[in-house]
């Protein structure tokens, strides 16, 4: 099997030898990752104009989160130019990392890694991927809007960042582990302390959510099927548009309210796309071909 396609460990890791210039995603789960075959068609792509991107390559790994210590290592020994992180790494890279940008800072999570010569230096495309999504499928901007985000893991961090960079009216989170609700609070409201945050469980959503609010699930609910939606629907008063970050399965049961109830809606697929392709340009220095990045995720969706 192409190792391109195919699932590796850290055990591949050890032993790894590769000509070319290298990038992967790491993760657990990761075998569903739409982002080897996404990364790989650009980088067809854009070695079709220019002959440098001719021998990259991008991989996926199965990472534990107790060995990510061991495997930025790794990585950096093998001389890999670029990692993707997604669940559970995200945060538990941040005090991993010899550098970190503005928005990582921000959001307390990384999930775009540059090889630098003395160590990892941290980017988080998630925010940027997460405005242009919505804004492609849903037709809304960030700015002035109410929203209720269902999470506080590393996407949301991302999501949650970015909508307080662009001045939304107000942030409503809801997330069933207090401790990690708590924690996202407070570097929020540090990143902006005049913004209208409020924090809640999210098995028992207020009574004074706002109406005309956008939903944005950055849970897991949803991954796996038979899975509950993150939140009744029919609680929030007159949602406009709902987004749920999962794009594997693409419809999920929160999905299949918002349909039921007559709502603009769009799984996470063109959140995947863009900040991917976000990453993909910081690494390439070269402008991403984002239509080849969609038809392939799109194409191995249906594979």
């Amino acid at each position: 099997m192409n190792p391109a396609e195919s699932t590796c460990t850290i055990a591949d890791l050890e032993r790894w030898s590769f000509a070319g210039t290298a990038l992967a995603v790491v993760g657990r789960p990761i075998a569903h990752s739409l982002s080897p075959a996404m990364h790989n068609a650009a980088l067809a792509e854009l070695a079709r104009g220019d002959s440098r991107f001719g021998d990259w390559r991008y991989f996926r790994f199965d990472i534990a989160a107790a060995d990510l210590p061991r495997a930025l290592v790794l990585f950096h020994e093998k001389k890999f130019l670029g990692l993707n992180l997604t669940v559970p790494h995200k945060m538990l890279a941040v005090p991993l990392l010899g550098a970190r940008d503005a928005t990582v800072l921000a959001a307390g999570a990384a999930n775009t890694l540059r090889r630098t010569d003395v160590g990892w230096e941290g980017c988080n495309t998630d925010g940027y991927g997460f405005a242009q999504g919505l804004h492609e499928d849903l037709g809304v901007p960030l700015t002035g809007a109410s929203v209720i985000l269902l999470g506080a893991g590393g996407a949301a961090r991302g999501a949650a960042v970015e909508c307080l960079r662009q001045k939304c009216r107000g942030l409503w989170i809801g997330n069933r582990t207090v401790a990690n609700l708590t924690a996202l609070l407070g570097d929020l409201r540090r990143f902006s302390p005049q913004a209208v945050l409020q924090g809640y469980e999210l098995a028992t959503p207020p009574t004074d959510l706002p109406a005309d609010s956008i939903v944005i699930n950055a849970t897991a609910l949803g991954l796996q099927p038979g899975d509950p939606a993150p939140i009744d629907l029919c609680r929030v008063p007159r949602p406009t548009r709902v987004y749920d970050m999962i794009y594997n399965p693409t419809t999920t049961a929160l999905l299949r309210q918002a349909a039921h109830l007559g709502l603009p809606h769009a799984n996470g697929l063109s959140m995947l796309v863009h900040q991917g392709a976000r990453a993909l340009e910081l690494w390439s220095g070269a402008a991403a071909p984002v239509d080849v990045m969609h038809r392939a995720a799109l194409a191995q969706l249906k594979a």
